[in-house]
Parts: C-alpha cells; sequence; structure tokens
C-alpha cells in the first residue's frame, strides 16, 4: 500500500479512513514480523506508515469534533 497524501486523506470519507488505517495496522504487523525474524530492514517504511496513520487518526479526530 502506498503512502497517503494529505489530499487523498482530506477527499475519504470516515469508513474509508477507517479501512485504511485498518490496512497499514496489518502492514505495520507484517513488517515488525520481518524485522523480528530478519535483520532491521524495513525501518524507513514503518515510519512512514506510524506517520501516515497519524495523519488519518488526525484527521478522523476532526470529522469526529464535528458531528
Amino acid at each position: 500500500m502506498a503512502i497517503i497524501k494529505n489530499k487523498e486523506i482530506n477527499s475519504l470519507s470516515e469508513k474509508e479512513l477507517n479501512e485504511k488505517i485498518k490496512d497499514l495496522n496489518l502492514e505495520m504487523l507484517k513488517i515488525n514480523a520481518q524485522k523480528a525474524t530478519q535483520s532491521t530492514s524495513g525501518t524507513k517504511r514503518s515510519k512512514e506508515i506510524r506517520k501516515t496513520i497519524a495523519k488519518i487518526k488526525t484527521k478522523l479526530n476532526e470529522i469526529n469534533r464535528r458531528k
């Protein structure tokens, strides 16, 4: 899954954002499992995923505050 830009995050619905978080969490889980069994490759990717999850959660908080 590609890293999501802010423009795309702003255009997604709440349901789609929740699905993206689930997908990113699953990908993060896979990367962490690879790190545990192999060398420490993929640290850059995990950092990007964490940042993207944070962006999406921030957007979800904004949406929930408006309600």
